[in-house]
C-alpha cells in the first residue's frame, strides 16, 4: 500500500499589494502545484489570481496598509517601517510552521529583517527573491548620501547576507550581488504563464466588443458599418459577419499598449512626447499613418498626475485610454495590440521588465527604453526595437505604422520579430520554476 506524501508548508511574504505581484503570485501557483501548501502574506489592495484565491491549499494573511499622511518625508519612512514591522510580526505568528519563508525584495526594511529573525527564532529556511534594490529605489528621490539611504543600504547588504538561498532577475544582478556583498544567488528569469499567448482574431473581436461598453475608442466609428451587407457586429478594429467569420476593417486604427506602475522610475513625459510627434506627423500625412489608439494600464501613484496632462491634450489622430483591467482580459489586450512600448529604466539597471516579458509571451513586439542589463530580454531588431529618448521612440512608431497595416518594407523584420517571439513562447514560468527553483526549495 503507497502512502501519499503530507505536503509541506511555505510561506511567502509580499510587503505590498498581493494583486500588483505577479512574480510572487506565480511562485505561489507553482508551490502549490508541486505539493506544497502555502501561507501568502501581504496586502490586498487589488484582487490576486483566482487560481491562489480560490485554492484551499493558499491561506491569504492580509496586513493593514500604513495610512495615508503627510508627514515628511523621512518621518514617513520611519513611521511605515515600524508599522508594516508590527504587521508583518502578528502576520508571521499566525502562520503555520514553514518549511522554508520566500520573500521579495523589495521593500528590503522591514521585510528581511523581520524574516530572518522569524527564520531564526522557528529554524526554517530564509530565501530571498530579488527583484531590485530597496536603496536604488529610495535614492530616485533623494541623494545617495543621505542617512535614510545609506541605513538602508547597510540593512539590506547584512540581513540579505543572512538568507540561505537567493533567486534574482537577471545574470547581471547575480554578478553584482556577489561582488558587492558576497551574497550568491540563481538567476531564475522572469517567464510568461500560459495565459500571456497569442490569440485568434477571433478572440481580439469579442475582447473589442467587451471594451467597446466601457470605451467609446473601441465603438466603430463608420456610419454605414451596418448598412453594408453580411455585418453582425462591428468595433473600431473589426467585423463579425453573418456567416460568423471576422476580419479586420481595412481603416482600422492600430493600437499601441504601455503597462505601468506609474512610479517615477517611468517617466511617461517620453511617451506624451512621442504621441505629441505623432500627432503632427499624421496631420501631415493622413494617408500615410493611421489613428492611433494608445492604451496605459495600470495603478499607481503617478497615475493621477498623468491622467490630468493626457485630458488637456486635444488631438485628432491619437487618443488615449488609462484602463484598469481585470486579470483575465490583461493578456487578451496585450496579444490584440500592434505594438508596445516600456519605459521602466530600472533604478539599480539590474533588473527586467515583467511587462515586457509579458508582451513577448503574446507575440507581440516591443519598443524598451535602454539600460544596463535589458539585452537580457531586448535584442533591438531581433525581437523588438531599443530606445535611448523620445526622438528615437517617435521614429520607431513612425516607422512601424507608416501605411499600416500593409507596409511591405517591413515584412522582413517583422518575421524576424516573429520567429523569435515564437522562440521565446517555448519556455513558460511553470516549466523553468521546476527546473531551476524547485531543485533549491527541496
Amino acid at each position: 500500500m503507497t502512502t501519499v506524501k503530507k505536503p509541506d508548508n511555505a510561506c511567502v511574504i509580499v510587503l505590498g499589494d498581493i494583486g500588483r505581484s505577479p512574480r510572487m503570485q506565480y511562485h505561489v501557483k507553482s508551490l502549490l502545484e508541486n505539493n506544497y501548501t502555502v501561507d501568502l502574506v501581504g496586502t490586498l489592495e487589488s484582487k490576486p489570481l483566482a487560481e491562489i484565491s480560490s485554492n484551499p491549499n493558499v491561506r491569504i494573511h492580509q496586513m493593514n496598509q500604513f495610512p495615508d499622511s503627510n508627514l515628511p518625508t523621512t518621518l514617513k519612512y520611519i513611521f511605515k517601517a515600524i508599522w508594516q514591522t508590527l504587521s508583518l510580526w502578528i502576520a508571521l505568528f499566525s502562520i503555520r510552521r514553514s518549511k522554508f519563508i520566500l520573500c521579495q525584495n523589495p521593500p528590503a526594511v522591514p521585510t528581511i529583517i523581520v524574516c530572518y529573525l522569524y527564520c531564526l527564532i522557528t529554524r526554517c529556511k530564509f530565501i530571498i527573491d530579488w527583484h531590485n534594490y530597496t536603496h536604488t529605489i529610495l535614492a530616485i528621490n533623494a541623494s545617495e548620501r543621505s542617512l535614510i539611504v545609506r541605513m538602508t543600504k547597510f540593512l539590506e547588504s547584512y540581513f540579505g547576507s543572512k538568507a540561505n538561498e537567493n533567486f534574482c532577475v537577471t545574470k547581471a544582478m547575480r554578478d553584482d550581488l556577489l561582488q558587492r556583498w558576497n551574497i550568491t544567488a540563481t538567476v531564475l528569469y522572469d517567464r510568461p504563464p500560459i495565459k500571456f499567448q497569442s490569440i485568434s482574431l477571433v478572440k481580439k473581436h469579442e475582447l473589442f466588443m467587451k471594451l467597446s461598453q466601457q470605451y467609446s475608442e473601441f465603438l466603430t466609428t463608420t456610419a454605414d458599418d451596418f448598412k453594408s451587407s453580411g455585418v453582425l457586429e462591428s468595433t473600431a478594429f473589426t467585423q463579425k459577419l453573418m456567416n460568423d467569420e471576422v476580419k479586420y476593417k481595412t481603416n482600422r486604427p492600430a493600437l499601441l499598449i504601455s503597462s505601468t506602475s506609474w512610479t517615477p522610475d517611468e517617466d511617461f513625459n517620453i511617451l506624451l512626447k512621442v504621441l505629441e510627434q505623432y500627432e503632427l506627423t499624421a496631420s501631415e500625412k493622413p494617408q500615410h499613418y493611421p489613428k492611433l489608439l494608445c492604451a496605459i494600464t495600470g495603478k499607481g501613484p503617478l497615475k493621477q498626475f498623468y491622467s490630468n496632462l493626457i485630458a488637456e491634450k486635444n488631438w485628432k489622430f491619437v487618443s488615449i485610454i488609462m484602463p484598469w483591467l481585470e486579470n483575465e482580459d490583461y493578456p487578451l489586450l496585450l496579444a490584440a495590440a500592434d505594438l508596445g512600448v516600456c519605459l521602466h529604466w530600472s533604478s539599480s539597471g539590474l533588473d527586467l521588465p515583467m511587462k515586457v516579458v509579458d508582451m513577448f509571451g503574446c507575440g507581440l513586439p516591443v519598443c524598451a527604453i535602454n539600460f544596463k542589463c535589458l539585452n537580457e530580454l531586448v535584442q533591438h531588431g531581433r525581437n523588438g526595437f531599443v530606445f535611448e529618448n523620445s526622438q528615437e521612440l517617435a521614429q520607431q512608431i513612425s516607422e512601424w505604422f507608416y501605411d499600416f497595416p500593409n507596409n511591405v518594407a517591413l515584412t522582413n523584420i517583422k518575421d524576424i520579430f516573429a520567429k523569435s517571439l515564437r522562440e521565446f513562447q517555448l519556455l513558460r514560468w511553470a516549466e523553468n520554476w521546476k527546473n531551476i527553483a524547485l531543485p533549491l526549495l527541496k
